[in-house]
Formats: structure tokens, sequence, C-alpha cells
């Protein structure tokens, strides 16, 4: 049986639709090897059933790996310094906190956040490299602003800065057609607006097979 690659954009929290998304929709197999852009948490209601579906897996014996987002990034920070804390709270943790039920980052078990800080800030695969918002191709050093890889936005690709690797990432949200359209460029993105449902042409979770480029999606059943 081949073997299949596919890279899934923000989930942010929405298990029901992650699952839905791996299960129904693409019917992933052992076989194949699964890649998440990072801001696996926040904003929508089920971040530690997100978690707990990844590790999960994982310990099934499915290939499925994460970069960090910049989510993941305020969460972490959230339990070291309190201006960090309101940052993130600010940014959807209250409905991280909530789903595990806790009232501060601190609580949330120290297995879930070891996970989250083992997070890459990018992944090279042959053709592609993977980063959850881009990388700044006009750095001295474009592996080592892991600052932009978090927070960039419309970051252009160079594609000959990255070892002749196009990008493919997510943090900014695009309707489908935008990124049916970014199959074409050296930058490719992957952020449907999963938790953003019913705003605008938002509202989806994507997933690119990499071998063929074809595009799966599915509309957001948390919210």
């Amino acid at each position: 049986m081949s073997s299949r690659t596919f890279v899934i954009g923000d989930i942010h929290g929405c298990a029901l639709t992650l699952r839905n998304l791996l299960f129904k929709i693409l019917a992933v197999r052992n076989s194949d090897k699964i890649y998440l852009l990072g801001d696996l948490i926040d904003r929508g209601p089920r971040s530690k059933e997100v978690l707990d579906t990844i590790i999960r897996l994982q310990d099934a014996g499915y290939f499925i790996r994460s970069v960090r987002g910049n989510h993941e990034e305020m969460l972490l920070n959230a339990c070291s310094n309190r201006s960090d804390f309101s940052l993130w709270i600010e940014n959807g943790g209250l409905a991280t906190l909530r789903s595990f039920n806790v009232e501060d980052a601190c609580e949330i078990p120290l297995p879930y956040r070891r996970f989250l800080d083992t997070l890459p800030y990018y992944i090279l695969l042959d053709n592609f490299v993977l980063s959850h918002a881009g990388i700044n191709c006009t750095a001295s050093e474009p592996f080592a602003d892991t600052v932009s890889m978090l927070w960039g936005r419309d970051l252009p690709a160079v594609p000959d800065r990255v070892g002749n690797r196009r990008i493919v990432c997510g943090h900014t949200v695009h309707s489908l057609p935008e990124i049916y359209a970014s199959l074409e460029s050296d930058r490719i993105v992957l952020d449907g607006g999963c938790v953003f449902k019913g705003r605008g042409q938002f509202g989806n979770l994507v997933a690119l097979e990499m071998q063929t480029l074809t595009l799966h999606h599915t509309p957001n059943i948390d919210l």
C-alpha cells in the first residue's frame, strides 16, 4: 500500500473537525505521513481533545508531526510571564484553559506542555519546507529567524534561499479560492480559518496531499 503525505492547516481546538478530516475525508492509514502547521490550540472549544488525538495517533504508530505555531508559543510563555499570560488570554487562550478545566497555563498537565515544547519551528521535506507563518527569505539566515516562522505575515517565498523548496504555511486566514490559487505559487497557504465559521468564506479545515498537490477540506463541525 503506497504511502501518502498530508499537510493540514491551523486546527485551533476543533477536534471533531480534525477527526472528520483525518478519518472520513482522508481515510488515513498507518502508512501515511501527516504534518500539521501549528496553532493546534486556542479559540476553538476542544484544544485538549486535539492534543489527545495527536498523541493517541502517535502512540498507535501513526506518523503525525507538527510544527510550532504562535499559539503554542504563547501558551508556553504564559506559564512563566504574567504579561505573556494576558496576551495569550486575549488571543483565545481562555478556550484552552476551559478545555483542560483549569484556570492557569501552569495548571495544564506537564506532559502536554512538554509535548508542545518539543515542536520544531520548521520541518524540511525534499521539495517543501513547512512552517507555521512562513520563512523570512530576506534574512541573512532564513532558518534562524524563528520569530518570523511564528508571527510573519505574507512573507515572500524565495526557493533558492531555502534549498530550492516551496514553502507551505498557515497562520494567515484565507478563503478556499485563495488557497487553491496558492498551489500555483512558491508559497502555499493552508489556513482556511477553521475556527472562524460563519465569518465570510472561512470556516474550513484544509489538507494538502503532497504527492499530487490535491486539496481536501471539511467545514467546521465543532461550532
